[in-house]
């Protein structure tokens, strides 16, 4: 049975909210974690358009 306190040396290291908020440019975690919450918007903003679309023609 593995001991639950060990630690893996490769895990990856906790950031600051700061830090992940940061806008950068190239591929980064910063840069991905903004083109998830666009990507998000503007899928959001298309379903709404769609709805809003059928709900006001009558179709």
């Amino acid at each position: 049975m593995v001991d639950q306190q060990e630690f893996r040396s490769d895990a990856p290291e906790p950031v600051e909210g700061e830090e992940l908020n940061a806008w950068k440019r190239g591929f980064t975690p910063q840069a991905e974690i903004w083109n998830g919450r666009l990507a998000m918007i503007g899928l959001s903003a298309g379903i709404a358009v769609v709805l809003l679309v059928r709900v006001f023609s009558g179709g």
